[in-house]
């Protein structure tokens, strides 16, 4: 069994490929992950710091 590794996705990506490759890693429609994001910056406000943060560390795992 392959050993999964939480990386930008080089082939479902809009911006940086942050939600694409969260979703390969959970299993996951990418979509689904792009609302709760989406949720995250109209409701709580911090969805645009967790996108940031979870870009420069999913680009340091490279």
């Amino acid at each position: 069994m392959a050993e999964k590794k939480l990386a930008l996705s080089a082939t479902d990506k809009k911006l940086a490929g942050v939600c694409g490759g969260l979703a390969e890693f959970f299993g996951m429609d990418s979509t689904l992950i792009r609302i709760i994001l989406v949720c995250c910056v109209i409701f709580g406000g911090f969805g645009i710091l967790l996108y940031l943060i979870a870009w420069l560390v999913m680009s340091m795992s490279k």
